[in-house]
């Protein structure tokens, strides 16, 4: 255990969404000796329904439980105003990404410029040294560099969404819970008395509670997207597609689509409005491209390097050999053919539990 005077206590700023892995991150964080103060960032206004706000992350009663812990561990509290910069940095992004038929991944880009850019800049005003989330990470220091590696709980490992840290991000970062597991944790919220102790994770995009990514684009744009034609295995328009945005590589569920076998969505083309439907076969590749190469170390190896990659979230890491090309981007060839090679996912490289780094899959 850290023991620190109060004249050499270290600041942290502890982003609390209002869930219990925020919550114990904080308590374990002023167990370890630090001046705490806890914050949550208010991204986005959903509707009005409880039944919805409470689905999403930045809900007047998340604020609530959030507020109940800081009050229960004498810490202060605030909310941040960040919803211009969600605004920018992921909604607009994750609209224009289905209307170029790419399926984004939004947390990546709230941790990326929310989380570990506003958030961050937000601690140094405040003269804190370290933020603190509740991700599911380890930060190790060696050979002074910094490393992100796994959490202890494969279950909830969190590190395929941080591929983006820098060197300067991770020295200022804290993740309390990397080396516990989800039932840990709700047992120390419970033992301290914390209202959210039993709260339901989160399992949908904050800002699409109910999942329904079409309506909510239709909605908050104010557009509506034009059917166009589903081109079958043959080549030809077998039915019409409710509009692209509908849509992302692999899927079979919701497609409408009457046919001697099963179909899925190969590839959306933007410019034809048209999305083409194939059997699961035709789905491997072993090949991908990735732009905005980001390595964890700050350093692109010069030549290939081997590793496992993961090409979303829940996907299981697969051998590989990625090969820089330059200009931020890199060439991927698996070992394997991967299902459902998706533009607009990354695909993170590991190394054992060590993250390398990762880039957005073309």
């Amino acid at each position: 255990m850290m023991d620190m005077t109060e004249d050499t206590k270290k600041k942290a700023l502890i982003a609390m969404s209002g869930g219990v892995d925020s919550s114990v991150a904080a308590y374990l964080t002023k167990a370890m000796g630090y001046d705490c103060t806890g914050c949550t960032m208010k991204l986005f206004d959903g509707e009005d329904s409880e039944q919805v706000l409470s689905k999403t992350c930045c809900s007047l009663s998340d604020v609530e439980d959030a507020g109940s812990v800081c009050r229960k561990l004498g810490i202060p509290y605030h909310v941040f105003n960040f919803k211009a910069e969600f605004s920018e940095k992921v909604i607009n992004k994750f609209i224009d990404s289905y209307s170029r038929g790419i399926t984004p991944n939004p947390c990546l880009d709230c941790n990326r410029y929310l989380k570990f850019e506003k958030l961050y800049e937000r601690a140094k005003v405040l003269g804190c040294d370290k933020i603190v989330t509740g991700h599911y990470a380890v930060i190790e220091e060696k050979d002074g560099k910094y490393l992100l590696k796994k959490g202890a709980d494969e279950t909830k490992d969190q590190s395929y969404v941080l591929y983006t840290l820098t060197q300067e991000q991770l020295a200022h970062t804290l993740f309390p819970l990397g080396s516990i597991t989800k039932k840990e944790a709700r047992e120390i919220a419970e033992q301290n008395g914390f209202i959210n102790f039993n709260k339901a994770d989160s399992q949908d995009i904050c800002f699409v509670p109910d999942g329904d990514h079409r309506k909510f684009i239709e909605s908050y744009t104010g557009k509506e997207y034009p059917e166009g034609d589903f081109i079958g295995p043959d080549g030809d328009v077998i039915g019409k597609h409710k509009g692209i945005i509908a849509y992302t590589i692999g899927q079979r569920k919701g497609l409408g689509v009457a046919y001697g076998e099963p179909l899925f969505v190969k590839k959306i083309c933007p410019l034809e409005n048209r999305v083409y439907l194939g059997r699961d076969e035709e789905l491997f590749k072993r090949d991908a491209d990735v732009y905005d190469l980001h390595m964890i170390s700050g350093e692109v190896p010069d030549g290939p390097f081997r590793c496992k990659v993961r090409i979303r979230y829940k996907h299981k890491e697969k051998d590989a050999t990625v090969t820089p090309a330059g200009d931020g981007k890199a060439h991927i060839t698996f070992d394997d053919p991967q299902r459902a090679i998706t533009p607009g996912q990354a695909a993170v490289f590991y190394d054992g539990d060590i993250v390398l780094g990762g880039g957005i899959i073309i």
